[in-house]
């Protein structure tokens, strides 16, 4: 009995021949997404490579992520992200490539991961659907061959997702407890973008484990704390430390790690948002240090994208970055994330994966606790809605954050459309929504693409094309095919054997759809490995390949001579307004330059007078 019990459950686990095969073709375009020409674009974005170089040169500088030498002034992140790649640079020598590993590592990496996760509850065609859709979700590609920590962080949520999955199908403190460390193990990858998982998390433990509501709660309780003291380890001790011990905390205005979090890194990125809840999120402040209007500060060669901190790429005048964040991200409304600026970056299949987010429920019966599959869809759609809010609405973010999203649209993308066949097979009323859903997703991508009509003139015509004739043929074969069993007693011999053909084509079809739904963003995917990504704000799509080549920011030779020539025992070999500016220098020399206003210049970290006196 137990040896027929062990070849039963053996046999349910094993996967037919083309899984296998299907999941290591997505795995292969995802590595080859992530590693092409991993690189080329030099450093990437250089205050974080100056940082790196700088941690290499000593433990203090490597604990405290000081963007110089000289332990000057800190990054205005927390450490953990820079420390893997420090490790990184160690192994490898510090290069574009190495520092651009770990992201491209934990971008493969969180592909598996979620095919996983989302194979486990939903099944093998849900798992390899979500994977495909987050191998090719072109933000995500453009930020993990970039030196920005995003992927590091979606990695580590992911992980912490599973651990508090099981948690709730388990009734397991132990997993809620590992989960929630990890979530403190990414607030020190980048702050509070780590928290943004948080609400999926309490309403997935609020409502799906097999306990009493109070034990539930007596869990939370424990594990948040956990959360908290691992996630403000690093600030407690560098804000107990001496400030005359340590480098400047860079864009706080108190120079400690706790106003970095309120502050640059808290309210100011919620911008609208924080009216809702009473908060005031003021803009950036101006630089100390700011050049004459229209005028580079001199010195360095203007990095890719050709602007400085505070300038936006319009032209406009120096120290409004409001200005140049709304030329990345665009207005905040309801329809932001459709726009010029976010549209191709993460939001193609957006409303496919909204939509699976409400029919793939229909399948399952309610009950208490929670089946594997409501806790699955509870936990996702807890994820993906409260950051379509905060990225329709929030003030001060870049495209690149968006990423964030992306799991949850892949999860749900899977789960929704494997829910919407299910249903166009049974028969059901409900299967009239699969031909009509990949009809309407294509029609929003044309509606994007139209905002760059040099590539839709070419996109859409094949993407609505390829989806009206599946859509139609799906609305045929169900018409013909799926009849009742009243009409099909009635049918001839002939026609009984083309039901049975046509029932064959209708997954052949419906794939032929889905993936004309995955050209665009896989185009524009690819665009980061052809020219090189932007180095300090990461994007995907046709503005790479229009750009004209500029300078990554490189030092002045002569003047980098000169200042190596006539030093004289001074600890800074050179002082510049921002960190932008000295970043070239640190890179080129690997000597202590000062960026007297770190990151935007608008550090008050010295007076006049202390500035004079190291004069």
């Amino acid at each position: 009995m137990a040896a027929n019990s062990t070849e039963a459950v053996a046999k349910k686990l094993t996967l037919p021949r083309w899984h296998y095969l299907a999941l290591a073709a997505v795995l292969a375009l995802a590595i080859w997404l992530h590693f092409y020409r991993l690189g080329q674009e030099g450093y990437g974005n250089l205050y974080y490579a100056a940082a790196v170089k700088s941690m290499l040169t000593n433990w203090h500088n490597f604990f405290f992520a000081s963007f110089d030498p000289g332990g000057f002034v800190t990054v205005d992140k927390p450490p953990l992200g820079l420390w893997v790649q420090a490790a990184s640079a160690a192994l490898l020598g510090l290069s574009g490539f190495s520092l651009a590993l770990p992201q491209a590592l934990a971008g493969v990496l969180s592909v598996l991961l979620l095919y996983y996760l989302v194979r486990r509850v939903f099944g093998p065609t849900a798992g390899l659907l979500a994977a495909l859709v987050l191998a090719v979700t072109p933000i995500s590609i453009a930020a993990n061959r970039n030196n920005t920590m995003d992927s590091q962080l979606v990695l580590t949520s992911l992980l912490a997702a599973w651990a508090v999955i099981l948690a709730a199908e388990k009734g397991k403190s132990r997993y809620l407890l590992l989960g929630f460390l990890l979530v403190g193990v990414g607030f020190n990858i980048k702050m509070l973008q780590a928290y943004m998982i948080l609400p999926a998390f309490y309403l997935l433990y609020l409502f799906a484990p097999p306990l009493v509501w109070w034990k539930r709660i007596l869990h939370l309780g424990p594990a948040t704390v956990v959360m908290i003291i691992v996630s403000l380890s690093w600030t407690v001790i560098v804000d107990s430390i001496p400030i005359d011990e340590r480098p400047y905390i860079g864009s706080s205005e108190d120079n400690t790690v706790m106003e970095l979090i309120v502050g640059h890194n808290g309210v100011r990125r919620l911008g609208e948002i924080a009216g809702w809840v009473g908060l005031n999120a003021p803009g950036p402040r101006p630089s100390r240090y700011a050049p004459p209007a229209g005028q580079p500060p001199q010195g360095a060669q203007p990095p890719q994208g050709g602007q400085y901190p505070g300038q936006s790429t319009q032209g406009a005048q120096p120290n409004q970055p409001r200005g140049m964040l709304r030329d990345e991200t665009g207005e905040p409304g309801p329809l932001r994330l459709f726009n010029e600026q976010l549209g191709g970056q993460a939001s193609w299949l957006l409303p496919l994966a909204l939509l699976g987010l409400f029919v793939a429920p229909w399948g399952v019966r309610f009950s208490k606790p929670l089946a594997r599959e409501h806790q699955a869809l509870l936990f996702w759609g807890a994820w993906l809605v409260p950051m379509i809010i905060f990225f329709n609405w929030a003030g001060l973010f870049h495209r690149y954050y968006l990423e964030m999203m992306s799991p949850a649209i892949a999860a749900l993308l899977g789960a929704g459309l494997v829910a919407m066949w299910n249903d166009y097979r049974s028969g059901h009323w409900r299967g009239w929504i699969l031909p009509l859903a990949l009809l309407g997703s294509a029609a929003i991508q044309v509606a994007i693409l139209g905002y760059f009509p040099d590539w839709g003139r070419w996109l859409s015509p094949i993407i609505l094309g390829v989806t009206i004739i599946a859509a139609l043929a799906l609305i045929v074969l169900r018409l013909v095919v799926w009849q009742s069993p009243l009409v099909t007693r009635h049918l001839s011999l002939v026609t009984r054997h083309l039901s049975l053909v046509t029932r064959h084509l209708s997954p052949a079809v419906t794939s032929v759809a889905v993936l004309a739904l995955l050209i665009a963003p896989t185009v524009w995917a690819t665009t980061p490995l052809w020219k090189g990504g932007h180095t300090g704000l990461p994007f995907a799509g046709p503005e790479l390949l229009e750009q004209p080549p500029r300078p990554g920011g490189e030092a002045d030779p002569e003047l980098v001579d000169f200042l190596l020539t006539n030093r004289d025992g001074e600890k800074f070999i050179l002082a510049t307004l921002n960190a932008q500016i000295a970043a070239p220098f640190i890179l080129a020399t690997g000597e202590a330059v000062m960026a007297m206003g770190g990151f935007t210049g608008s550090d008050e970290i010295l007076s006049v007078e202390e500035l004079a006196a190291m004069v």
